[in-house]
């Protein structure tokens, strides 16, 4: 009992402290993780560079692979895409192996010490980052030296070298074994430390580690698979894709391969078995993708008729296009997502003031329909997004990206403020075909001129918020101030006329209801506007 206490304390130290380095590491790099997402193109090789890249930074192959089932559900990542990154991914788990093989408990105080003081005396972010790294690097080795110390003293029972030389002895049930502890803890690093802490001890041999350390790999892909339940077609296909790509690049090693490993690791560290078994998962993981990656196109397809496609299948019509819960694994390429489903949202409000005033301006109730259904779309988007970034908010984010996180609630309730203003107007043009009443010409040309500059205003908000343009946030800003004057000269002419009874008292209602409600939608795309200038001034300071 005292050996299984102290073992589950080594190993909650050890995947606790692998997530605090982790975390920290994502902070750090967190727009370099952008630019590394940005690169994915169809080339499957540049998928793989990708892949290995980003697991190495978040030190989970399990979190990248179900990131990669997230993008491939929104519908961001073709099933091409994906096989590569799932492949660079088992490539990049292959270092924190190497890292925990190395004799570096002895830093672990020394990282330690260095981390806790860098976090209490300093102010600085980045600085921060780095102290997590170092006090996630100490527990963790802490941590494999708690699981270490609580292996040794399995050595002195027969019982146990008994069933480990039987491991060696029957592949299969390594296999099994690697498979079931992985698919229990859920992480391929943590089972993986668990096997070199009993290799430390000497405990076991090569021969026997090496179908464990097979099964490993086939369990990690379990995480994955959990993670698309629920998910589309094509999300299962990519989880199921993990785990082909695994079970034949086992198959292969155990047939013809494990040999050849075996003499290469053991020339390189002959006696020291923890460093053989983390060169040979480091070999099994790239040498696998060397040898399947051309074969990649055929992985897609065995899929796929292992997860058909029938001719009546039609993907839901989903609300939400770019963002994914399973995402939130890196939450930095989750919020640059967000941004991108918030600029979606922003289009879709676009489209229905564009539909409702050409419902005012052509009487079409087929374009008031339109206005219609794309603000009840607005309004979906605003909940679903409000609610993805509060689950973001409450992941390890750095300070940067959760004012990013503050200024995106904002926006989305101003783009959803400005769907509400579009459904006004879609309900004013119903009640202009209902009651048959006609805008005077001067009226409905001085309409166009404010709804033009008011459609730009916003466009041009929207613009600068993609492109993080403070210049063109700043135009806005001007471009609102025009529309002010508009709606003054609008409501001073509208007078005028009705004086001179060139229009009736209800076209009056109808119209000063119309300049209302654009006039609110260029403040809003002036929020939306100071919003962007707010963020670019921070990064300046």
């Amino acid at each position: 009992m005292e050996i299984a206490i102290n073992l589950m304390g080594g190993l909650g130290l050890f995947l606790y402290g692998m997530n605090l380095m982790g975390d920290g590491l994502q902070k750090s790099a967190g727009a370099k993780l952008r630019r590394i997402i940005e690169l994915l193109t169809s080339n499957v090789l540049m998928g793989v560079i990708v892949g290995a890249l980003v697991t190495a930074i978040i030190q989970s192959s399990s979190a990248t692979t179900v990131m990669v089932v997230g993008f491939v559900n929104a519908g961001i990542m073709t099933l091409p895409q994906a096989i590569g990154v799932i492949m660079g991914a088992n490539i990049g788990t292959t270092i924190t192996a190497q890292l925990v093989s190395l004799n570096l408990v002895g830093l672990a105080p020394v990282a330690l010490g260095i981390g806790i003081i860098l976090y209490l005396f300093s102010s600085k972010p980045k600085v921060k980052n780095m102290a997590e790294i170092l006090i996630g690097f100490g527990i963790l080795f802490t941590g494999m030296d708690f699981m270490k110390d609580a292996v040794k003293p399995l050595t002195e029972f027969e019982g146990f070298t008994m069933a480990l030389s039987t491991l060696g002895q029957n592949p299969i049930l390594g296999i099994l074994l690697g498979f079931g502890i992985t698919a229990i803890v859920q992480s391929s690093s943590a089972s993986m430390g668990m096997l070199l802490a009993v290799a430390s001890t000497g405990a076991i041999s090569l021969g026997a580690a090496l179908p464990i350390l097979y099964g490993e790999n086939i369990g990690t892909c379990v995480t994955s698979l959990i993670s698309s339940i629920g998910a589309s077609k094509n999300a299962r296909r990519a989880a199921t894709m993990h785990l082909i790509f695994n079970i034949i690049g086992t198959m292969v090693f155990m047939l013809v391969l494990t040999k050849p490993i075996t003499m290469m690791v053991t020339h390189l560290d002959p006696t020291d078995v923890s460093r053989q078994i983390a060169n040979s998962h480091t070999l099994f993981n790239i040498i696998n993708v060397i040898i399947l990656l051309p074969f990649s196109k055929f992985i897609v397809k065995l899929t796929m008729k292992l997860v058909p496609e029938r001719e009546d299948e039609i993907e839901d019509r989903k609300t939400v296009k770019y963002i994914d819960e399973r995402m939130m694994e890196t939450p930095s390429i989750a919020l640059s997502n967000t941004v991108k489903e918030t600029l979606r949202m922003g289009d879709k409000a676009k489209k229905a003031l564009i539909n409702s005033m050409e419902g005012v301006f052509e009487g079409s109730n087929s374009k008031i329909k339109k206005a219609f259904e794309e603000e009840s779309k607005v309004n979906l988007l605003q909940k679903t997004i409000l609610n993805y970034l509060l689950k973001l908010s409450k992941t390890s984010l750095s300070n940067e990206s959760r004012e990013t996180v503050d200024e995106l609630f904002n926006t989305v309730n101003d783009i959803e403020r400005i769907g509400d203003h579009a459904e006004n107007i879609a309900e004013l043009a119903e009640i202009i075909l209902e009651k048959d009443l006609n805008l005077s010409k001067e009226g409905k040309d001085e309409l166009v001129q404010m709804y033009n500059k008011v459609v730009d205003a916003y466009s041009a908000a929207l613009e600068s918020m993609e492109n993080n343009d403070i210049d063109l946030a700043c135009k806005v800003i001007k471009m609102e101030e025009q529309v002010d004057v508009m709606e003054k000269v609008c409501r001073e002419n509208h007078m005028a006329r009705l004086n001179e009874s060139l229009c009736t008292i209800d076209n009056g209602v109808v119209y000063l209801d119309i300049i209302s409600n654009l006039e609110r939608i260029s403040d809003h795309s002036v929020n939306i506007a100071q919003q962007v200038i707010k963020s670019s001034n921070k990064n300046i300071a």
